[in-house]
């Protein structure tokens, strides 16, 4: 049997369109100095026993094996670590895999080191990078590119739905809100001292008045391109319980994959793998998943549930920490993770039910559109702010405790990349 394993400790940088002030090195160990030094934990810097590293693109640093630079910079060698790469998804498959390394007992203790230097290029040049993890055969040289191909999806979400502008730009104004209360985040020019400085709280309004970017998501629809890092440590039962009086368990996980090319995507009439909690007359004429859905967000969510015996998420999650690359894939996600049926994502946001203060909280900390996007970082990130969420210390390390949600005991962490290519999904609880 599986060791049981416990998140004990983590570590954010303030992020930023460009940090400037520091290195990609640095910040990893302002994360890691964080991780060790500012919770409330029994561990050195030596009781850590390998590391799983976690960064999207050799491109940015123009530096291959940069993994072991960071090894070396933190001063673990000879120790055991191990690079992830899976797009926007490398965080949650980085924390993925470090669950696996202590729960089949390789590891006693691991750091999970997530980061992004993207203001090494210019915007234009880390767009094209991002766009190379489409297809660079047939998608990539007609002009593809990230904004557009989820463009594409909520365009077809809208017409097979009848999603609103209105709702997504209700995804981003909960979210860039949120972000206000938490010093790490990029849009709080308050807090963050290398925030941007247009940042700050958003209307609907604004939102709807920013200009398009690929039609129907505009430049407020779109996650943020940052600069930082985030560090996790996990541990064996018998080694969490000596470092921390609150471990926060990892009692699901879930990997999904998809086609890389969209169209190649089926749509099956009645296909759509089922949840517990669902019935099979909702969706008796749906086409699946197509371009609307995502089903490798579905089979995360299903694998991850059945490990966490959860049977109706919506009433057994308290909290969720979700991929929002765009507004769009926020509410496609919701119907993927079974919190409302497919086709009733966007009335979910509208009804205030995944708001700070409602039934189940989507993205306290801001997420991607609000906090951060420094994409290996980003799944990382997650896993702190779940941590922090179910120790319930959010208020200490954000700030400000409007980001805390009340009593929660149980959350679920969702990492997506691609198009939908990997997805990856771990249920949280104390």
């Amino acid at each position: 049997m599986p060791k049981k394993v416990a998140a004990v400790a983590g570590g954010l940088t303030y992020f930023s369109k460009a940090r400037k002030d520091k290195t990609q090195e640095e910040l990893a160990a302002e994360a890691a100095r964080m991780a060790l030094f500012e919770n409330d934990i029994n561990l050195a810097k030596d009781d850590i026993d390998g590391t799983i590293v976690s960064y999207f693109s050799d491109h940015f640093e123009d530096q291959l094996l940069f993994g072991s630079i960071i090894q070396d910079y933190l001063g673990f060698n000879p120790k055991p670590s191990v690079r992830i790469e899976g797009g926007g998804a490398t965080g949650g498959l980085a924390v993925r895999d470090a669950y696996a390394h202590v729960a089949s007992g390789l590891l006693d203790v691991a750091m999970v080191i997530g980061f992004e230097k993207m203001s090494e290029v210019n915007t234009a040049k880390g767009n094209e990078f991002i766009a190379l993890a489409s297809d660079t055969d047939w998608d990539f040289p007609i002009g593809g590119f990230y904004s557009g191909y989820y463009a594409l999806m909520a365009r077809r979400h809208m017409e097979e739905f009848g999603t609103t502008e209105e709702q997504m730009a209700m995804v981003a104004v909960k979210n860039r809100n949120n972000a206000q209360h938490n010093k790490f985040a990029q849009t709080n020019p308050k807090m963050n001292p290398f925030a941007m400085k247009d940042g700050g709280k958003i209307t609907v309004d604004d939102v709807l008045k920013s200009p398009y970017v690929s039609y129907p998501l505009k430049r407020l629809d779109i996650c943020l391109m940052s600069d930082g890092a985030a560090v996790l440590i996990l541990a064996s039962e018998e080694k969490a319980k000596k470092i921390t009086d609150t471990p926060i368990w990892i009692t699901g996980t879930g990997a999904g994959t998809d086609a890389m090319r969209a169209g190649d995507r089926p749509r099956t009439v009645a296909g759509v793998p089922m949840l517990p909690h669902e019935k099979k007359e909702w969706y008796k004429k749906l086409e699946y998943p197509g371009v609307h859905s995502f089903r490798a967000g579905r089979e995360s969510a299903r694998q991850a549930y059945k490990m966490a015996n959860i049977t109706n998420p919506l009433k057994q999650l308290d909290v969720i920490e979700l991929h929002d690359a765009y507004t769009s894939s926020e509410i496609q996600t919701y119907e993927d993770l079974g919190l409302t049926r497919y086709g009733q994502g966007g009335k979910l946001v509208e009804e205030g039910v995944t708001a700070i203060d409602g039934d189940l909280p989507v993205n306290p900390s801001g997420g991607l559109i609000g906090a951060m996007h420094a994409v290996g970082g980003t799944g990382v990130m997650q896993a702190v702010e779940m941590l922090w969420q179910l120790q319930g210390v959010s208020g200490k390390f954000h700030g400000s405790d409007k980001t805390q949600v009340k009593n929660a005991e149980r959350g679920l962490i969702h990492s997506h990349a691609g198009t939908g290519t990997y997805v990856t999904a771990t249920v949280m609880e104390r």
